[in-house]
């Protein structure tokens, strides 16, 4: 009869142990809603890249996936035909020695995994040139956010933009914040997206592109596509 109690006894605590063991594991993770769970998350992820302006009739376009490491991968750089309207103008702008007005068009989109966008940053830029000098720069922003059925979703929180002066280069920023409460975390603290863009106009009418998005958090097949034209 002891030798019975005392295999009880054991087989309970040993379930108890097996019990606090697993409750131990399952505690371990970082607490998160919706689709931000910590097995399929990263944390404070961004995305930097640069590129060129390409020739007239042609925009420089480039993807940027985030891998389970948590890594951004950025795919190769693409020169794509821009819309026929647009080539014929930066054509006729190059062809025209006494024309020095430039245009610069800057994009910076954030999707998810079934490709819907989910946050946007663009820009368009003009300027002068006159003895290799940049004068008269100017840009506009423009920004877009997915929304979801009952006032949710990704929403524009703040934006901004600054214009160099003129000099043998002048640099025209652009930023804009955006936060999510909506179907995949309803308190709002989980994802946050940070957009901002950079634009280096030079007085030889060339320019570069630069941008970074900065994530609070992502999931998994969310990705980037940028683009300067």
């Amino acid at each position: 009869m002891k030798m019975r109690n005392k295999i009880v006894l054991g087989a309970v605590t040993a379930v108890g142990m097996l019990s606090l063991l697993a409750g131990t594991a399952t505690a371990a993770p970082a607490t998160g809603t919706g689709s931000g769970r910590a097995d399929t998350a990263c944390a404070d992820v961004r995305l930097p890249s640069k590129l060129p302006v390409p020739p007239a009739g042609m925009s420089a376009q480039q993807d940027v996936s985030i891998g389970s490491d948590c890594v951004p991968h950025l795919g190769p750089v693409r020169f794509v035909p821009s819309s026929p309207a647009r080539a014929e103008a930066r054509a006729q702008t190059a062809a025209a020695p006494a024309i020095t007005s430039r245009q610069v068009r800057s994009w910076s989109e954030m999707y998810d995994c079934c490709n819907i966008r989910m946050t946007a940053l663009s820009t368009s830029s003009t300027w002068d040139t006159a003895d290799n000098q940049v004068t008269n720069a100017v840009t506009e922003l423009q920004t877009g956010a997915n929304r979801e059925p009952w006032d949710a979703g990704w929403s524009l929180k703040t934006s901004s933009k600054t214009e160099g002066g003129p000099g043998a280069t002048s640099q025209i920023t652009a930023h804009a914040e955006f936060s999510y409460r909506g179907i995949f975390d309803p308190t709002g603290n989980w994802y946050a997206t940070t957009h901002d863009t950079s634009v280096q106009l030079n007085g030889d009418g060339t320019a570069w592109c630069q941008f970074d998005i900065t994530l609070r958090h992502t999931f998994i097949g969310w990705n980037s596509v940028r683009g300067c034209a």
